[in-house]
């Protein structure tokens, strides 16, 4: 069954908002709800990140019925992957089984802050593989000694274990990602609607009958009864898009997106992302996510000053259409 769930956007509003918007987003009918997890925004105008750990925590116990992800978590620089083990469980349990980890290979942006360079793309995915396998043996809640070729246990352990197992998702983009975590990973995260790598990621899970899991998706919208003031907030907060994954993974600071971004007119993502108040509009772009066989899509309202609008004015009237036109 297609889920709808709605973005804690870390990075464009502060922790009492995010805790606030993800009461609302529960009341308005999200089915789940995910958190992006970084220590800079992208651009200046965005003017947020608090720590997406700290957020969970609150919304797990402030929430009740929707599913909590994080996405996506890097557990291989700015976090050893034994402290996001332990994250993971406890956010488990105050959340009573709601939490599925996301995980993914990170960006210069946020992982350069502890001054360990920043590895080569091949590397970075080496070392996310890794991570998983120690996170995964820590949440057993065994007393875990590991030494591998990036990180290093020495007697750990996880003394509260949640009853219910915490779900591992991976931003997975193309084959060799697929390749190398179609058996680490429970769930595939991708933020474009690829239908080729949902096909892959289940042809490699089938022989080993593994079952297919979760497909979870991202869509940023702008909604607003004002069209030109849709297009100029998503212009000047979310233009940083436009440069693509290579090169937004490796841009260190705002200043870098800014330039990156410098010659992306308004026009250019208006016809990325659905502006204004035409509700259609989202339900198509969200049918592009449903027809290449994503099970969950979760949306970003672009502007951290109109979540309040969004979901009262917006999110009731949007998640009908969504339901009566894309629910199985």
């Amino acid at each position: 069954m297609t889920r709808f769930g709605y973005t804690l956007m870390t990075e464009q509003a502060g922790p009492k908002d995010l805790v606030r918007h993800a009461i609302s987003a529960e009341q308005a009918g999200f089915d789940f709800e995910v958190c992006s997890d970084h220590f800079s925004p992208w651009l200046t105008s965005q003017g947020h990140a608090p720590n997406a750990w700290a957020v969970l925590g609150a919304v797990a116990t402030m929430t009740s019925r929707v599913g909590l992800y994080s996405y996506v978590t890097c557990p291989t620089m700015r976090y050893h992957p034994a402290v996001v083990a332990q994250q993971a469980a406890t956010v488990q349990i105050l959340a009573d089984g709601r939490f599925t980890l996301g995980l993914g290979s990170g960006e210069n942006l946020n992982e350069h802050v502890v001054g360990a360079g920043w590895p080569a793309a091949p590397r970075r995915l080496d070392m996310l593989a890794e991570a998983i396998k120690v996170i995964r043996e820590l949440l057993t809640g065994d007393l875990v000694d590991f030494h591998g070729e990036y990180f290093s246990v020495d007697s750990a352990r996880i003394w509260d274990v949640p009853e219910e197992p915490v779900g591992i998702g991976v931003s997975i983009t193309g084959d060799r990602t697929v390749e190398k975590f179609a058996v680490l990973a429970d769930h595939l995260i991708n933020t474009a609607p690829d239908g080729d790598v949902v096909a892959s990621w289940q042809r490699a899970r089938q022989p080993m009958g593994l079952p297919e899991g979760r497909v979870v998706g991202q869509l940023p919208v702008c909604w607003d009864s004002d069209r030109d003031a849709a297009i100029e907030r998503a212009h000047d907060q979310f233009r940083w898009f436009a440069g693509g994954w290579s090169v937004n993974a490796d841009l260190p600071t705002p200043a870098g997106f800014a330039a990156a971004s410098q010659f992306v007119r308004p026009e250019d993502v208006a016809s990325s992302i659905p502006c204004g108040p035409d509700l259609d509009a989202i339900v198509e772009k969200v049918g592009a996510f449903r027809d290449a066989g994503f099970t969950d899509v979760a949306l970003v309202q672009v502007g951290g000053d109109s979540q309040d609008r969004f979901l009262a004015e917006a999110a009731p009237a949007l998640l009908a259409a969504l339901r009566a036109e894309l629910g199985d």
